[in-house]
């Protein structure tokens, strides 16, 4: 009984078809942001008769138009992520929205540090450089998608999904008090509790 009222807190049964519709809604916000990569590939000729890229260039302005859209995104995110009343498979991407969308910020990283050298990169190794990171950022979302539209966790993207899954919390994190209230564990019992799953599923 305890574990079941303590799944209950923590949501983490099956998705629903509309939780799994609304997992995928999060990777808009990296999808948005990593479009600056794009540029080369969404500006190429004929592109403004793609209907794919009609719908981004829409939605993109759409999130441009209100001030202060990826601040407002990152923090929406980052609180609901800690409600556990929202079914985990959500709350696991949008967790895992906000580190690819941290994630995005390195290649402009090392592409300012590269331009303080004062070294001048050709533009097409610019061009190859920049497709080469938004292809992967619509397979790495592409995957995510249909993962999560098949209600399986997306937990295969190398180091970010090792991260995600180290900051959800499970039933293992607390226990219940006689009147039902949430009293987290030190982090040694937790350790216990979860080497003692371990050895119960063996």
């Amino acid at each position: 009984a305890l574990a079941l009222a303590k799944v209950e807190i923590l949501n983490e049964k099956e998705p629903t078809n509309s939780d799994k519709v609304l997992s995928v809604l999060p990777y808009l916000f990296p999808l948005m942001d990593g479009l600056q990569w794009g540029r080369f590939l969404l500006g190429a000729e004929g592109a403004e008769s793609n209907p794919f890229v009609v719908g981004l260039a829409l939605l993109y302005a759409l999130y441009r138009a209100i001030p202060f859209s990826g601040f407002i995104a990152f923090f929406v995110l980052y609180f609901l992520t800690g409600n556990p009343s929202i079914n985990r498979l959500v709350r696991y991407n949008m967790q895992q929205a906000i580190f690819l969308d941290v994630a995005l910020f390195f290649p402009g990283l090392i592409g300012g540090l590269v331009a303080l050298t004062g070294l001048q990169m050709p533009l097409i190794v610019s061009q190859i450089s920049n497709d080469a990171i938004f292809i992967t950022l619509l397979g790495v979302i592409g995957y995510c998608t249909v993962s999560s539209l098949l209600g399986i966790a997306p937990n295969k993207i190398p180091l970010i999904s090792k991260a995600v899954e180290d900051r959800m919390p499970n039933v293992e994190m607390f226990d219940l008090d006689t009147d039902g209230n949430i009293v987290f564990r030190p982090r040694e019992e937790e350790e216990e509790a979860e080497k003692k799953d371990d050895k119960d599923k063996k």
